[in-house]
């Protein structure tokens, strides 16, 4: 394969390979599933995304820092976006988008949760908001809250393990 790289940023370099594919190498992320043990409700973080012009509700998140290994992004991110601390367990990794970005993302668990100090990294401004997981899913399917893919993984998590409403 030949692969030219046409543009570097922070997080992104764009790629053309084999003068056809356009590839978009993207940092890994992670991202932090936590349910409120007393009503289920799950743990988000509402914000501006400027990408797509909106504010979204997602699971907390973020990027690995070079050397870190997924875990401790997630605690640092957990830590960071929602001042909370807890036993991690790894539930699953996707890809973003394999067509165009190898951006591999992985979705942890968050348990025991206890606060600690923490706070946003420069530049975000974060609110937090614990959400019901049905709500959560109606919101998205009628279009009347946005969201990421992991985000929506972390909640089919939630929900697959309600029992069945007949």
């Amino acid at each position: 394969m030949q692969r030219e790289t046409v543009w570097q940023g922070r997080i992104v370099t764009l790629e053309i390979v084999d003068d056809f594919y356009e590839v978009a190498r993207h940092a890994p992320a992670v991202a932090i599933l936590a349910v409120r043990p007393e009503d289920g409700y799950v743990l988000g973080v509402e914000q501006s995304r400027p990408a797509i012009n909106a504010v979204t509700w997602e699971l907390p998140a973020g990027l690995i820092d070079p050397g870190e290994q997924p875990e401790q992004a997630a605690a640092r991110e957990l830590r960071e976006e929602a001042s909370l601390c807890g036993r991690l367990t790894f539930i699953t990794r996707s890809f973003a988008s394999p067509g165009f970005t190898d951006e591999e993302a992985f979705l942890f668990e968050a348990h025991d949760l206890v606060p600690c100090d923490g706070s946003p990294d420069p530049g975000e401004e974060l609110h937090v908001a614990w959400r019901d997981p049905n709500e959560i899913w109606r919101n998205v399917a009628d279009g009347t809250l946005a969201t990421s893919s992991l985000t929506l993984l972390g909640i089919q998590h939630v929900l697959a393990r309600q029992p069945e409403r007949s």
